[in-house]
C-alpha cells in the first residue's frame, strides 16, 4: 500500500501530460529523432530487467562520460519513471500490459548504456564482470528465443515511449492496480477533508 501511495503523485503528472494514443502506437506521430536505440527480444528484456538498477548505478559512477552517453542514460531514466518505475503488475513479463511497450524502450535504453559503457576506452573490469554475467543468463533463459510484437522495434531518445493508458481498462492486472490507486487517493482526500477535533483545555 506504501508503494502505491508514493506512486499517486507520479500517477497524476502522467495523466495530465502525457499525449493520447494515436492510431500509429503510443509515441509522437512524425520522423525519428536523437540517437538511435536497438530493441530487443521478450526474454532479454525479463533477464535485464533484473539487472538494471546494476547497470545504472555503474553509469552513474562514470566520469569519462561523452554527451551521446549522457544522452542515452537519460532518456533510460526519463523511460523508467514514465513506466511507473516497472511496479505496474505485468509490465515485464505480460506483452498484452499497457505498460509492456515503455517497457521495451526503457530496458533496451539501459543495455544501450551498458553496451556503451563496454566500449569506453581503458579497463573496466566491474562493468565487464557484469556483462558477462547478463549475458550467461539470457543463454541460459534462451533469452533471444523469445520474442514479442514490441521486439523488432527501435527507439530514440527523441521520442518518449509513453503507457497506453485507454489499454489498462481491459488489462484487468492494470485495472485493479489503478483501482486500489483510486482507493488510495480516495482516502487520502476523505482524511484531508476530515475536520480535526480539537480538545478541549484542560482546567
Amino acid at each position: 500500500m506504501r508503494r502505491l501511495a508514493a506512486v499517486v503523485p507520479a500517477l497524476i503528472a502522467l495523466l495530465a501530460f502525457t499525449p493520447a494514443a494515436n492510431a500509429h502506437g503510443f509515441r509522437p506521430v512524425g520522423p525519428a529523432e536523437g540517437i538511435r536505440i536497438e530493441s530487443l527480444t521478450h526474454g532479454q528484456m525479463a533477464v535485464l530487467a533484473r539487472y538494471r538498477g546494476q547497470i545504472m548505478n555503474l553509469a552513474a559512477s562514470r566520469t569519462d562520460t561523452d554527451e551521446p552517453f549522457r544522452r542515452v542514460m537519460n532518456y533510460a531514466s526519463i523511460q523508467f519513471s514514465v513506466c511507473l518505475w516497472g511496479l505496474a503488475p505485468g509490465t515485464i513479463s505480460d506483452e498484452a500490459s499497457p505498460f509492456n511497450e515503455c517497457a521495451h524502450a526503457y530496458l533496451a535504453a539501459t543495455r544501450s548504456v551498458l553496451m556503451r559503457m563496454q566500449a569506453m576506452a581503458g579497463p573496466h573490469p566491474r562493468v565487464d564482470a557484469l556483462a558477462s554475467r547478463i549475458d550467461a543468463d539470457m543463454v541460459r533463459n534462451r533469452a533471444s528465443l523469445v520474442l514479442c510484437q514490441f521486439s523488432d522495434e527501435a527507439y530514440h531518445t527523441g521520442s518518449v515511449v509513453y503507457p497506453h493508458w485507454p489499454g489498462a481498462f481491459s488489462h484487468p492486472p492494470s485495472l485493479a492496480a489503478l483501482g486500489a490507486l483510486g482507493c488510495v487517493m480516495a482516502g487520502g482526500f476523505f482524511a484531508m477533508a476530515r475536520p480535526v477535533r480539537r480538545r478541549p483545555p484542560s482546567a
